[in-house]
């Protein structure tokens, strides 16, 4: 087991740090396999322009779980996580909950590898009259965390999904509940998405991240030069990250949503 980021004497007198305490949720072995073997979907994934045909659940020709690199030279990460006894309720409050408050809200999704997140627009988050599902809308997260060559800042400005370029109409839809999209600055800029939707006694939550895209006067473009690919390496990290702290978030958050629901 890796070692874990560190906490303060008052993180640990907070109700939630026995979350911390935790060994990690295990991940599934067939993620395992695709990671160490790489023999996941080697189908591409959904081309950015067409990212409304993810959200509607119609891109079923694209890679579904897995990784790799456009010839565009852009790369993708594909993750689908089934969350028991999750609700998308817990989800809409879990993505601007952990933005605010301590920095050991981040640290319990991912103890190994989160140190902090935290919102530029507190006001508005914790504004009661701000619906809980757009309470990431316009804000920016600042970052730290670890998803391979250490401990790295990164600047993830979320987005309605209409300013990101997606139908709205299909927000609130069966294949889409509910949903966080981002544009994410750092030292390889990529955009994203988190939608999910109920699924036996639970949600499926579906991840889809586009590397190598960024914000330019409001519109996201490719941020490559032509003829410049993205090295393997990072989309092979960044679907190891995902596979893991979802796996964790799918087994601590009804739990950390019943206890903390009402602590904003």
């Amino acid at each position: 087991m890796e070692k874990k980021v560190g906490v303060s004497q008052e993180e640990k007198n907070l109700s939630y740090y026995k979350f911390f305490e935790r060994p990690l949720a295990e991940i599934p072995e067939e993620k395992l396999v695709i990671l160490k073997e790489d023999q996941g979907d080697k189908k591409t994934g959904v081309p950015f322009e067409q990212r409304n045909l993810y959200l509607a659940g119609n891109d079923e020709e694209y890679c579904q779980s897995g990784y790799g690199v456009h010839e565009d030279g852009t790369g993708y990460v594909c993750n689908t996580t089934y969350m028991p006894g999750v609700t998308g309720e817990m989800l809409d409050w879990w993505f601007p909950w952990h933005s605010v408050g301590s920095d050991l809200r981040y640290k319990i999704w991912d103890p190994e590898d989160h140190y902090f997140a935290r919102a530029d627009r507190v006001d508005y988050v914790c504004d009661p009259e701000v619906p809980m599902k757009e309470k990431t809308w316009g804000v920016n997260h600042y970052i730290m965390e670890d998803i391979g060559p250490g401990p790295e800042f990164l600047k993830l400005c979320f987005k309605s999904p209409s300013d990101f370029g997606y139908d709205p109409s299909i927000v609130g839809s069966k294949a889409c509940e509910s949903m966080v999209c981002a544009i994410g600055e750092s030292t390889c800029a990529a955009a994203m998405t988190h939608k999910w939707f109920p699924y036996k006694e639970g949600v499926m939550f579906s991840s889809r991240f586009w590397i190598g895209f960024k914000l330019d006067n409001g519109m996201i473009k490719k941020a490559l030069p032509e003829g410049v690919k993205i090295p393997e390496i990072v989309p092979k990290g960044l679907f190891a990250h995902n596979i893991k702290e979802f796996s964790n978030l799918a087994a601590i958050l009804p739990e950390v949503y019943a206890q903390n629901k009402d602590i904003f």
